[in-house]
């Protein structure tokens, strides 16, 4: 599945905050994301720009393949 890469898209990272690991990254339209609220307070969001997402998925891409949005 192709995601739509516009203006409206943002990218983010989640981390669980037990153990500071990245459990998914991804991006997805603004619309659909619940404007960042979390309803699990284990995990945060961190939301990043485009560019900080691009060089954190190709500096980490081996880590990250299995938490990453295909």
């Amino acid at each position: 599945m192709s995601h739509v890469q516009d203006k409206n898209t943002r990218y983010f990272v989640d981390i669980n905050l037990s153990n500071l690991k990245v459990i998914h990254c991804g991006f997805s339209q603004k619309e659909a994301l619940d404007k960042g609220r979390q309803i699990d307070s284990s995990i945060h969001r961190l939301f990043v720009t485009k560019g900080q997402y691009a060089k954190f998925v190709v500096r980490c891409a081996d880590d990250l393949r299995t938490v990453m949005d295909e």
